[in-house]
């Protein structure tokens, strides 16, 4: 994977925060990011306040909705606190308003949801968390069952873990492949785990049959999210 030259000025990397974002799915591109050379990194949420994850994590922005400069990379993490943001207005105006000067727009996770519910992946194929793959096509994304999806300058990320991949993906694209293979070898990331659950494709089916059962009400109230904010879409 090739990109163009080294940038002349600071990349702006934007990170949004919300309350129950999974702290994995914003902390594992971050570390990734806060490795690139000349990148100014940028945590977002509508005030400087603490916010809290859907662990025991507390995040502090560093700036606003309203302070924040213009981002060459906005960033959306998922985590359960994504069923509240695709009808956040305040979320959804500064989305918008970031993304005609953004060089990519890119999400983890269930993040995808919130650029669809603002418009931005209309047309644009998108990965996601499993989970919430059928949900995708309610803003008029393509749904795409990969780790990382590409299209143009959309770059998703699956579910969680899938953040690390994206993150040095985008950092190919932003940089080229060395810097990128450079910032997985600091941080040893060689991913083995001990099972194959890691998918649906791959995972027991009493597993998947557990999970399915454990997230069922969660899954009709996020339908129902996604309904409205589709609606309001149009």
């Amino acid at each position: 994977m090739s990109a163009p030259s080294q940038p002349s000025m600071p990349l702006q990397i934007g990170l949004v925060l919300f309350p129950r974002v999974t702290q994995l799915d914003f902390t594992g591109p971050l570390q990734v990011f806060s490795s690139l050379p000349g990148a100014n990194v940028h945590l977002i949420w509508k005030r400087i306040e603490p916010v809290t994850s859907d662990s025991v994590l507390v995040l502090t922005p560093t700036t606003t909705f309203a302070d924040c400069p213009q981002l060459d990379v906005i960033c959306v993490p998922g985590g359960f606190g994504t069923d509240d943001m695709i009808n956040d207005e305040e979320m959804l105006a500064f989305l918008r308003k970031q993304a005609p000067g953004a060089k990519y727009i890119t999400s983890v996770c269930t993040g995808s949801l919130v650029l669809g519910a603002a418009g931005l992946l209309k047309g644009f194929r998108a990965a996601t968390h499993w989970t919430a793959m059928d949900f995708l096509s309610a803003f008029g994304a393509i749904p795409t069952k990969t780790r990382v999806c590409v299209d143009g300058n959309r770059v998703t990320g699956g579910g969680v873990t899938a953040g690390i991949d994206f993150a040095l993906t985008l950092v190919a694209l932003l940089h080229d492949r060395k810097t990128a293979e450079a910032i997985q070898l600091r941080l040893e990331y060689n991913p083995a785990p001990p099972f194959n659950s890691g998918s649906p494709d791959t995972a027991p089916p009493e597993v998947l049959a557990f999970m399915k059962d454990r997230i069922a009400q969660a899954q009709i109230r996020r339908g129902e999210m996604i309904d409205r904010a589709a609606a309001r879409l149009g």
